[in-house]
């Protein structure tokens, strides 16, 4: 795999949980992993779409999905989708028990409605 520049496969993500959301005590319904400075933040499902937020922040283009099982990334600047790519520090994903939406005991029982 050759190297992709705005992509550092060293850095580990940022945490478990995005990294907003846990400061606010807040919520997330999927959690997306920056490329570059693995900072962890929610989906834009989610209510504060953090993920998003950090690349108008930072600039930083690619995210990982942190959810098991899923592999992909996004390039905002492209809005392109790719599945391969460089394999990034470990963990892949947010713990397994983790739940989606989560974390369980801050999900309203009415997050339908809150999600974009």
């Amino acid at each position: 795999m050759q190297n992709i520049d705005g992509i550092d496969p060293a850095v580990p993500p940022s945490g478990t949980g995005c990294v907003e959301c846990e400061q606010a005590q807040g919520w997330w319904v999927h959690l997306r992993r920056c490329a570059q400075c693995g900072h962890v933040g929610c989906c834009d499902t989610s209510p504060s779409q953090h993920a998003t937020k950090h690349f108008a922040e930072t600039g930083h283009r690619f995210v990982r999905s942190f959810e098991p099982g899923e592999q992909w990334f996004w390039d905002y600047e492209a809005s392109d989708m790719f599945d391969e790519g460089p394999k990034l520090a470990p963990p892949q994903h947010h713990p397994r028990e983790q739940t989606v939406p989560g974390p369980r005991e801050r999900v309203p029982a009415d997050w339908r409605d809150h999600i974009h």
